[in-house]
């Protein structure tokens, strides 16, 4: 048009406020849909890390990313994934561990076609693959591995009766690294002791309530693999009220490498969980896809033991 007229046409726009309506525009195929996450909750350390990643990868795209939290809620998750559907969101990244049920597979099944045949993509972050032949994406870490390490270096250190704080059964994250600690014992020739093998929430209330009812009962152990760090901070808290010194008296080691377990005193053992990067590779792999590059379906990237100071040789 006549630079006049769009002169004019320009000044009407800023003089009324007037804003593109972009549902009209992404209908028309326009405008690049956002990035969602959805997850249990965005207070968590962990989960915060891999919301980074997502809108760090999301930004340098020049992507909108959508943060929202279920709180656990099946229906509201149902909720959030049909919305993102109808806002022609690029991508729905669902983070956090779960129970794997059959229930479970059905409504990742479900959520997988529906977002599939609206030209968006399902990527699970942190969970299990699905079966064969759902389109859906998986960006998983290795938690049988990490939790084998942690429980192999106490092993490794001399100590013989090691107290595992898990988490719920069930939950896929839990399982691996249940997994990953009874592999440990197996290796190392290591009798399995069930008043050592402890499930609870993944708390600092669970850990220090489990680590003192096993000190009253009068379990023994020279260490202590809580399955993640939170938890960790709970049964250093439990062990230091019952006059027992980290690591003097009782090893400790975790699992996550939260922000907070290089600065505890003493600096905790942990395994490191590359949560910004499950987060950016989520956003990679369906971005990639989304354009036509070959993308895997299942990435699995790989955890890695941290040796601080939580950790002494038994006597």
């Amino acid at each position: 048009m006549a630079a006049e007229t769009r002169q004019r046409v320009m000044a009407a726009v800023d003089s009324l406020h007037y804003v593109v309506n972009v549902h009209a525009k992404a209908l028309s195929g326009r405008v690049a849909g956002p990035i969602a996450l959805v997850m249990h909750d965005i207070t968590g350390p962990s989960l915060a890390h891999v919301a980074a990643g997502v809108e760090q990868e999301a930004g340098s795209r020049g992507r909108l990313s959508l943060v929202c939290s279920t709180k656990g809620d099946t229906e509201r998750e149902d909720d959030l994934v049909q919305l993102m559907r109808e806002q022609h969101a690029a991508a729905v990244v669902l983070v956090g561990s779960t129970v794997t049920d059959d229930a479970y597979h059905r409504r990742m099944a479900g959520y997988a076609k529906a977002l599939d045949s609206a030209g968006s993509r399902l990527v699970l972050c942190g969970r299990p693959p699905l079966p064969k032949g759902v389109p859906a994406t998986v960006v998983d870490y290795d938690n049988r591995g990490g939790a084998f390490q942690a429980t192999a270096h106490l092993l490794t250190a001399g100590h013989r009766r090691v107290l595992f704080l898990g988490g719920g059964r069930g939950f896929s994250s839990a399982e691996e690294r249940h997994l990953g600690y009874q592999d440990a014992l197996r290796a190392h020739g290591m009798p399995y002791a069930e008043e050592l093998d402890t499930t609870g929430d993944y708390t600092r209330k669970s850990g220090y309530l489990r680590t003192r009812e096993a000190l009253r009962a009068g379990v023994e152990f020279t260490a202590v693999f809580a399955g993640s760090d939170v938890v960790g901070l709970g049964a250093l808290a439990a062990l230091r009220e019952a006059g027992l010194r980290v690591p003097h008296d009782v090893s400790l080691v975790g699992f996550d490498d939260v922000p907070f377990a290089a600065d505890l005193t003493p600096a905790l053992t942990t395994v490191r969980v590359p949560y910004e990067e499950l987060g950016r590779t989520a956003v990679r792999l369906a971005l990639d896809r989304e354009v036509g590059f070959a993308s895997d379906n299942h990435v699995v990237l790989g955890t890695q033991l941290v040796i601080r100071d939580s950790v002494r040789t038994a006597s």
